[in-house]
């Protein structure tokens, strides 16, 4: 790290990413392990028990699967973080068909092995809501039944008959009795026009799973409550005819959404449909069923093998941070930017994010160690959406401090000043500024660590001798770095003063110069159409300050015009 740039805070919890496993000793990775292993249990036991989902299912996964990968790294260890992986009891209410879940395929080489296998295959979206088991005798409703762990669940049979899209009787068929029938759904949130690519989940399973834990449900919240039923799991033998049931039974809306797929394509047609097309409600991925499956009193509370879910591509990857960053701006304002081990969200490999504000990052209390959920803002930007949870072991960072930065300090790179002076140099030759093409960040961080520049002007007097003795700068480019700072000489007096850092108010008229300018009290700024008592200030700060005062004598032995 070049000298300058020392007070930019860099802190890494151990050793950079070599590879999957932590670089830990048996102590640390038992009590990590435990950790991460508790901490399922405690969201399980919010899903399971209350119906309440701490996090996403993306972040839930990757969790999940990075406590998998622990286990293999240290399986010294593994075998205590699993025994304390008890199941927690679900509900007090037995399934009367095993809700089964669904094994996730792993992009479009898995979908397509299983594809291979199986024949008479069928899709319809992954409904993001809460899964509910729904018991009809003689055609009326005795028994609705959170998912729970599969097995048992939830009594929620009164809150069930609050909501409007749950049929409390179904119609008999015109030769038959009324049924004795079991269909597991999903209950969901309305939503108008949901398109998933670009708005996600919107909260809404959160929303369902809250609503169906309250005691208290009102007629408006049940109205807005959705039902999609994705299976009647001893309905009749064939697909097409239990999407005629369903249908029959009131359900043509789930059973319209269930269709036939060929292959790979029509698969991926659907998933894309579903993906970027308005629906009603939020969608997570697609479920892929065959027609045929055993009879509902063979299933079993796990994955079976006539179903599995390819889910959309994750909005939150979980990333470990692995050292907090301070960049310091030309105005002196702070940011924190998070180092995080690489993640890959949507196509792309994410290591750093930004938190956005220095009050931000303190309230947060992000270090070293912390997971932190990642998303991406316009499909393209990194966004930090909050932190899952804290590191053990988590290293003091102690920050710049505020009073030390502002919009008049650090017109030299003195000792702590490295980064902001840098900033001001970037500003200075930007497009907003005197428009130094080809001259970047990078060129001034060489003429800095190569000592050419102590003052924000001293590039002016830089020849292609000096300019050619820097490493990275050849004869070439040294005479090309020699015209354009010449170019520069011939700007006009509001690109200098810009370029300068002058508030934006401060746009001179036709007839001002310097002298001008740095004449008006603050009285005077405030005549200005626009400015008021703190701009004045400002405006009246900037041009008194010894600082750029000396750099205003500094254009003006130059010849600058207007200085």
């Amino acid at each position: 790290m070049p000298p300058f740039f020392a007070f930019v805070v860099l802190l890494l919890a151990g050793p950079a990413f070599a590879g999957p496993c932590p670089d830990w000793g048996a102590a640390r990775a038992e009590r990590e392990l435990a950790a991460l292993t508790a901490r399922l249990a405690a969201w399980d036991d919010a899903y399971h028990r209350r119906g309440d989902s701490p996090v996403s299912d993306a972040l839930y996964d990757q969790a999940r699967g990075r406590l998998t990968a622990w286990r293999h790294c240290f399986p010294e260890v593994a075998a205590a973080s699993e025994a304390a992986s008890v199941a927690l009891p679900a509900g007090e209410v037995v399934h009367p068909v095993a809700q089964t879940g669904l094994a996730k395929l792993d992009g479009e080489a898995a979908v397509r092995a299983w594809l291979a296998r199986r024949d008479d295959v069928w899709v319809q979206p992954k409904v993001d809501g809460v899964a509910v088991t729904l018991v009809y005798a003689a055609g009326r409703l005795v028994r609705a039944i959170s998912r729970g762990d599969g097995r048992t669940g939830q009594d929620w049979t009164a809150r069930a008959r609050r909501l409007p899209a749950v049929p409390a009787r179904l119609p008999a068929p015109v030769d038959a009795q009324p049924l004795d029938i079991v269909l597991q759904g999903e209950l969901y949130w309305r939503l108008d026009d949901h398109v998933q690519a670009e708005a996600g989940g919107a909260g809404a399973r959160g929303r369902i799973a809250g609503l169906m834990a309250r005691d208290g449900l009102s007629d408006d919240a049940a109205a807005n409550i959705g039902l999609f039923v994705w299976d009647w799991p001893d309905g009749p033998p064939t697909m097409t005819a239990r999407l005629e049931g369903l249908a029959a039974l009131g359900f043509a809306g789930s059973a319209a959404m269930t269709q036939p797929v060929a292959g790979m394509a029509e698969v991926r047609h659907w998933r894309e449909t579903w993906y970027r097309g308005a629906l009603p409600f939020a969608t997570d991925g697609i479920v892929l069923r065959q027609a045929s499956r055993p009879p509902g009193a063979r299933w079993q509370a796990e994955p079976p093998g006539w179903a599995a879910a390819w889910k959309h591509p994750p909005r939150e990857a979980l990333a470990e941070v692995r050292g907090v960053e301070f960049r310091i701006g030309r105005t002196g304002r702070i940011t924190p930017l998070l180092h995080l081990l690489p993640v890959v969200l949507d196509g792309r490999t994410i290591r750093r994010v930004g938190v956005g504000s220095l009050a931000r990052w303190q309230a947060l209390d992000i270090r070293p160690g912390d997971q932190v959920a990642v998303a991406l803002a316009g499909l393209t930007i990194p966004r930090l959406e909050g932190v899952v949870w804290r590191g053990l072991e988590r290293p003091a960072v102690t920050p710049p401090a505020e009073d030390d930065y502002h919009a008049l300090s650090c017109f030299r790179p003195t000792a702590g000043c490295e980064a902001q002076f840098l900033a001001r140099l970037e500003w200075l030759g930007g497009a907003q500024g005197l428009d130094l093409a080809g001259v970047g960040r990078g060129t001034w961080r060489a003429l800095l660590e190569a000592g050419l520049l102590t003052g924000l002007l001293d590039w002016l007097a830089l020849d292609a001798e000096r300019l050619t003795a820097v490493p990275g700068i050849g004869a070439v480019r040294a005479e090309g770095l020699v015209a354009r700072f010449a170019a520069a000489r011939r700007r006009p007096f509001a690109a200098w003063l810009a370029a300068l850092g002058a508030p934006p108010s401060a746009e001179p008229g036709p007839d001002d110069d310097w002298r001008a300018l740095a004449a008006r009290s603050k009285a005077d700024w405030r005549t200005r159409p626009g400015i008021g008592e703190i701009g004045a200030a400002e405006l009246r700060a900037f041009f008194t300050h010894p600082a750029v005062e000396a750099l205003a004598a500094r254009l003006r032995a130059e010849g600058i015009v207007d200085f």
